[in-house]
């Protein structure tokens, strides 16, 4: 899944909800049932997310949306694979990426 966000410190919940496509409920909970999402909160409690936790969510989005886990499934698998699970899904997304941009030079010839 590619992201169209700017390149920021901090997103807010509305920002990615619309670039994930979900709902910011799912977020909301989401960040409940995952450790590995802490958004920071300012003086008003508004949720403000770093580029790490947007990180985790495509992770979480790819494990839960995209491949089928349940969320018990997606938090277990997380835990005993960690590390491939990281990098089997920045390659993913470095693939991914690369087909994007084949497929707009393929639109431009």
């Amino acid at each position: 899944m590619e992201l169209n966000l700017p390149d920021k410190r901090y997103y807010s919940i509305g920002e990615l909800a619309k670039a994930f496509d979900v709902n910011a409920s799912l977020l909301r909970f989401w960040e409940k049932e995952f450790d590995i999402i802490k958004p920071r909160k300012n003086a008003k409690g508004n949720r403000m997310f770093t580029p790490q936790d947007v990180q985790n969510l495509q992770l979480i989005y790819h494990l839960v949306k995209e491949r089928g886990f349940t969320l018990d499934g997606a938090k277990e698998h997380m835990k005993k694979n960690a590390k491939d699970i990281m990098d089997n899904f920045e390659i993913i997304q470095k693939l991914e990426g690369i087909k994007a941009t084949l497929l707009s030079i393929k639109n431009e010839l």
